[in-house]
């Protein structure tokens, strides 16, 4: 029988990974060929994500292809160089001899059929670590390869790369695209590319709606075939309904009651993964932005801070929010070609890394998104990497000014209130430290960050040509910075604000792209009170006269009056972003 083994390498600061995706018999590999048909039963794929001397860490991806398993799973293989599992996730790990032995854990006791189990494991190895050459899970070798019906050759997925927007377009959503050419001056973006926000279940089908419009999932991925025209095309996808969502606000609050994370995991994650792994698709590089203004909220808005709300005290206590990320990931990264960026927040948002937890809010962010690893298949292979940024307006950085310049003997970043503390004044420093802080809590060395730069160009009249020559350290930082908000935690249809750097790849060490997630013209959230059917409440921070509060420094919004709900359009704000963008139009 003709067998193959693939295996590939990437860097990985300075490491060696390798991918081994196994169709073995109980004997043998047969390198190059093609892969035979087998008989059904399950499918292995071996990775080492980081090796270093003396050290590696793997995971073992196996996928169900025969009757689902729901009495409980158990996997084995063999060492055959003496290697040894240390420490392992998403199983528990014994062994004995050359023979490791993974079983569920408690709380994942199923294999469906189609479905994945990832266990990860830390080991040691002296002289060599090769691949394992065989796998079984539940006593079946693993030696089936996964047809999807209607096949061909060439919808076969690309071997993953390393960063899935370099040599690649990026899809225009026709939908935005002909809002924004219909606005005067708006042809100038019109064919710039924008997420796909699935910010409700009827989304994925389309529903006819302001803010997700006729096209389903489907008929832009099938829009995006066309788009790509036989080349690279990324398809920008916003995972975005958790229940609970949005616990510190109410503008963009969801469908979803806090306790519904069975409806979340059937209703709105399994139906996407279906969709996206369509074979018909396999060719498009699927990039997802899983869950905007989520995980840091559990950091920064619980008690006993005073920034608490109650229902973020209700996500931290009921963990759906980890529970419906981790999900998400792993389901969502079994599929070949799609990419997995979390959001991160913003610099003015987790930028605080105090030594003191009541004030630490960077360090113990990184911290909480490592949590999700090892929960329902989400690993560190399944983690592209994380978006910051995503629907905000923070500058990519600040050219006159450091938040550690002197200023008439006064530091500025522990006297301007503008600063308060913080350790960075732009996204590009805080995208890269973050990442750092990140691949720290278990995240894989390659990962890469995405800032969204739709509105946070902060151009026009008042942008500032230089240095202030103030002494007083306030009216130093007022003067010399190009962010013009009250305050950094204003966050709702900024006034002053301008688009950004237009979308592009790799523009600094690390960042994979500046994107435009948000598509710009779409509210943040309306004004007043507007009755709906969309689950979305009002929030003052989107009311003009709002004079704030703890969670914004007690200042008032800056938000821009008239503006409708959240996701639909607002044409004067899309004015004042063409007016005001930074680089000009």
């Amino acid at each position: 029988m003709s067998l193959r083994t693939f295996v590939r390498s990437r860097k990985l600061g300075g490491a060696l990974a390798a991918t081994s995706v196994v169709a073995l018999s109980a004997t043998a590999i047969v390198a190059g060929g093609t892969s035979a048909s087998a008989a059904p039963g399950c499918r292995a794929n071996y990775t080492i994500s980081n090796q270093w001397s003396g050290g590696f860490s793997a995971t073992v991806t196996v996928t169900n292809l025969g009757d689902a398993i729901s009495g409980g799973w158990t996997l084995e293989w063999d060492f055959a160089a003496g290697q040894t599992v240390q420490h392992g996730w998403n199983g528990t790990f014994s062994q004995a001899g050359t023979r490791v032995t993974v079983r569920n854990p408690s709380w994942s006791p199923t294999v469906g059929t189609g479905a994945s189990i990832s266990p990860t494991f830390n080991g040691s190895w002296s002289g060599d670590n090769p691949v394992p050459t065989q796998f079984r899970l539940n006593g079946t070798v693993c030696t089936g390869s996964v047809e999807t019906p209607g096949e061909t050759p060439g919808d076969t997925p690309a071997a993953r790369v390393d960063n899935p927007y370099s040599g690649a377009k990026v899809y225009v959503n026709p939908q935005w695209s002909e809002r924004a050419a219909a606005e005067p001056g708006g042809s100038r973006i019109a064919n710039q590319p924008t997420g796909v926000w699935l910010d409700r279940i009827s989304a994925i089908e389309g529903n006819d709606s302001p803010t997700t419009g006729s096209m389903g999932l489907r008929d832009h991925l099938d829009e995006a075939v066309e788009q790509a025209a036989g080349g690279q095309l990324v398809f920008q996808v916003v995972i975005y309904n958790l229940p609970g969502r949005d616990c510190a606000a109410l503008a963009s609050n969801g469908e979803l009651k806090a306790t519904e994370i069975g409806r979340y995991k059937s209703e709105y994650i399994d139906p996407i993964v279906a969709i996206l792994s369509d074979s018909k698709y396999a060719n498009l590089r699927i990039v997802t932005v899983i869950e905007i203004d989520s995980l840091p909220n559990l950091v920064t808005n619980v008690s006993p801070r005073e920034t608490a709300t109650d229902n973020c005290n209700t996500m931290k206590a009921n963990g759906n929010y980890q529970e419906g990320i981790s999900y998400a990931v792993g389901k969502l990264g079994d599929i070949p070609n799609v990419y997995n960026y979390l959001d991160a927040g913003h610099h003015g948002w987790i930028g605080w890394g105090d030594t003191q937890e009541q004030y630490d809010n960077f360090h113990a962010s990184a911290k909480l998104f490592g949590s999700i690893l090892g929960r329902n298949g989400a690993t560190a292979d399944k983690v592209a990497g994380f978006i910051t940024n995503t629907a905000n307006y923070s500058a990519l950085e600040e050219p006159y000014w450091k938040v550690e310049d002197s200023v008439g003997g006064k530091i500025v970043k522990e006297h301007a209130k503008w600063v308060d503390w913080n350790d960075f004044n732009g996204e590009i420093d805080f995208a890269t430290a973050l990442r750092s802080e990140l691949v720290k809590n278990g995240f894989n060395s390659n990962i890469g960050m995405l800032i969204d730069t739709s509105r946070n160009g902060w151009g026009g009249s008042k942008r500032p040509t230089g240095k202030s020559s103030a002494t007083d350290v306030d009216k130093y930082v007022d003067e010399s910075r190009i962010d013009k908000r009250i305050q950094k935690g204003n966050w709702c249809n900024q006034s002053g604000a301008g688009l950004g750097e237009r979308p592009k790849a790799s523009p600094k060490p690390n960042i994979d792209a500046y994107v435009w997630i948000k598509p710009p013209g779409e509210s943040d959230g309306a004004s007043k009170e507007i009755p709906n059917d969309e689950g979305k409440g009002f929030d003052e921070m989107c009311d003009p006269k709002y004079q704030g509060n703890p969670r914004n420094g007690n200042n008032p919004s800056g938000a821009l009056d008239n503006a409708p709900l959240s996701g639909h359009w607002f044409s004067a704000q899309f004015q004042e972003l063409m007016n005001n963008a930074y680089p000009p139009l």
